[in-house]
């Protein structure tokens, strides 16, 4: 048998919260001295604590850990509880990690606040492409909700395209409208240039219209990153006598496995003032 303070040690706890155990039952002593009072344990008692601390960790509280633990929950359910758990904590840090890169964007876009660029931004004509897409709506048009549309927007789109021995003929084009349904919410297109006839079935095949003109900017780095980029072209159109006639489009101009090594060109249709 181990005293409290060894079985603490094996089980990773401090004496103080196997006492607590103790008092409301959870986790009882398999011997107390009746002299000293002193609490014992037994090795095989560490199940019953991993159980406990694991169902804490998912959120029960003590009451229904007592429930559980009671019922002899089997080590399988255990596991597919803690795999749900694990899910939830890997959703959290990712989301957790998606917000400090936005944050970070914001950052970099008020440090840049007051520095005009000369030479960055450029005005330009844009011929119409012929391009197979597909749509989506996103919730909004912040990088919070685009992004978890278009990507996998692309995927599903190319994966369609090599079905259809369809190779694509230039880069991609992402484009944006206001959706139909109104309430802020963004009809996403993930499109790639093609040479192919015009369809409508697994994909679309369009031609994207022209852009008699468009202010023109290049983004480097991951597109969860552009904000700093979009604001500074912004600042550009205002300063140059232009007003903004839509979304930007964002071309794909190199896209490596290394989202911080790509290379995006952001055209954003204006007309002067």
């Amino acid at each position: 048998m181990f005293t409290i303070g060894d079985f603490a040690r094996h089980g990773r706890v401090s004496v103080r919260m196997l006492r607590h155990y103790d008092a409301t039952g959870l986790l009882r002593p398999a011997r107390v001295d009746p002299a000293s009072g002193y609490r014992y344990y037994t090795a095989a008692q560490l199940a019953r604590l991993n159980r406990i601390i694991a169902l804490k960790d998912l959120g029960f509280t003590l009451q229904q850990v007592q429930d559980i633990v009671d019922e002899k929950v089997s080590a399988e359910e255990l596991r597919g509880m803690l795999r749900l758990r694990r899910a939830e904590l890997e959703t959290a840090i990712a989301a957790a990690g998606a917000r400090l890169v936005q944050v970070e964007a914001r950052l970099r876009a008020i440090e840049s606040e007051g520095h005009m660029p000369t030479n960055d931004v450029v005005i330009k004509s844009v011929p119409t492409v012929r391009v197979a897409e597909l749509t989506a709506t996103a919730a909004s048009f912040g990088p919070e909700d685009i992004g978890p549309v278009i990507g996998p927007l692309y995927e599903e789109l190319f994966q369609r395209l090599e079905s259809a021995g369809i190779t694509p003929t230039g880069p991609g084009v992402a484009y944006y409208e206001d959706a139909p349904e109104g309430g802020g919410r963004i009809s996403v297109h993930a499109a790639v240039q093609v040479s192919a006839p015009l369809q409508d079935g697994a994909f679309r095949i369009l031609d994207l219209p022209s852009l008699d003109q468009a202010a023109a900017i290049v983004h480097r780095g991951s597109m969860d990153t552009v904000l700093p980029t979009t604001q500074t072209l912004a600042r550009w159109i205002d300063a140059n006598g232009y007003q903004s006639a839509g979304y930007p489009r964002e071309i794909n101009l190199e896209c490596p496995d290394n989202r911080d090594e790509w290379v995006t060109e952001l055209q954003a249709p204006v007309t002067r003032a």
